[in-house]
C-alpha cells in the first residue's frame, strides 16, 4: 500500500486535526520504550543492541562526513569523550577499529539516551527519537520539533529535549499516540531523502545498489507502521529525478 502523499501534508493535517479535538493530559514515564515492530515492548539497552544491529561494524567510508564509524560510533564522538583506546595519545580510525560492542551500548544509553534526555518524551516516541539520535545526532530532536509546530505547538527548533518540548509532545501522543509515532517516521524519511537530493554522494544510503530502498529509509520504516510504508512504485518516483 502506498504511503500519503511525498511531502505527507494530507496524514499532518489529519494528526493536527485529532490532536485539536482531544483533551489533553499527561502520562507517567518508565524504562521501558514501545517499538513499533509487533509493538513489543522493549528495554532501552535492548533497543541500543538493535541499534547497533542496523549500524553494523567498523566502517571508513569516504562518502561518509562522519569518518570511520564502528557500532554507529563515529571518529568525531570517541574525539569528544577522550577514547584513546590505543592509549598513543591520539584519537583516530585504529580507536575506532577497536571499540566494544559493549562500549558502543554505553555511549549510546549515556550520551544518546540520558543526556539527551530521552526519556523525557512519551514512551511512544522514545526508540525513534533514540535511534534518530544515533544516527543524526541532535537533527533527530528538531525533527520532532518541526513536526511539532506544524501541529501548531510553540516550540523552538533547537534540538534540546526541554521542558517544553516534553510537554508539547505528551500532548499530542496523549491524543493521537500512533499517528504521532508514524508522523515522526515520516518526517525522518523525509529528512534522509533531502539530504539525498541535496547531496548526491549521500543517495547511496537511501537507494540500494538493485534500486531498491536503502538503508535510511528501511531504518525509517523500521518505525512507521507498515499501511504508511512506500510501495516499490512510490519510492522509484520518488527517487526518479536522481538519475
Amino acid at each position: 500500500m502506498d504511503s500519503p502523499r511525498f511531502h505527507d501534508r494530507g496524514f499532518f493535517v489529519g494528526l493536527r486535526a485529532r490532536w485539536c479535538e482531544g483533551r489533553l493530559t499527561f502520562d507517567g514515564q518508565g524504562d521501558r520504550i514501545g517499538h513499533y515492530r509487533g509493538d513489543t515492548m522493549q528495554t532501552v539497552r535492548q533497543l541500543a543492541e538493535e541499534t547497533i544491529g542496523r549500524e553494523g561494524g567498523y566502517v571508513n567510508d569516504p562518502d561518509d562526513p562522519g569518518g570511520a564509524t564502528n557500532f554507529g560510533v563515529t571518529v568525531g564522538t570517541m574525539r569528544r569523550l577522550g577514547l584513546d583506546l590505543t592509549g598513543d595519545g591520539l584519537v583516530d580510525a585504529e580507536d575506532v577499529k577497536i571499540l566494544s560492542r559493549d562500549q558502543a551500548v554505553q555511549i549510546f544509553l549515556r550520551d544518546y539516551y540520558e543526556k539527551p534526555r530521552i526519556a523525557s518524551l512519551p514512551e511512544v516516541l522514545r526508540a525513534s527519537v533514540f535511534d534518530m539520535y544515533v544516527n543524526a545526532g541532535s537533527n533527530a530532536v528538531k525533527i520532532l520539533q518541526r513536526l511539532l509546530r506544524q501541529m501548531g505547538e510553540a516550540v523552538a527548533e533547537d534540538g534540546v529535549i526541554g521542558p517544553l518540548t516534553a510537554a508539547a509532545a505528551y500532548r499530542a501522543a496523549q491524543v493521537a499516540p500512533a499517528y504521532l509515532a508514524d508522523a515522526y517516521g515520516i518526517a525522518r524519511r523525509n529528512y534522509y531523502f533531502a539530504l539525498a537530493d541535496a547531496r548526491p554522494a549521500s543517495r547511496k544510503y537511501a537507494v540500494s545498489r538493485a534500486g531498491g530502498k536503502g538503508g535510511w529509509i528501511r531504518r525509517a520504516e523500521d518505525f512507521i507502521s507498515p499501511r504508511y510504508h512506500l510501495s516499490e512504485a512510490a519510492f522509484r518516483q520518488r527517487i526518479s529525478a536522481w538519475g
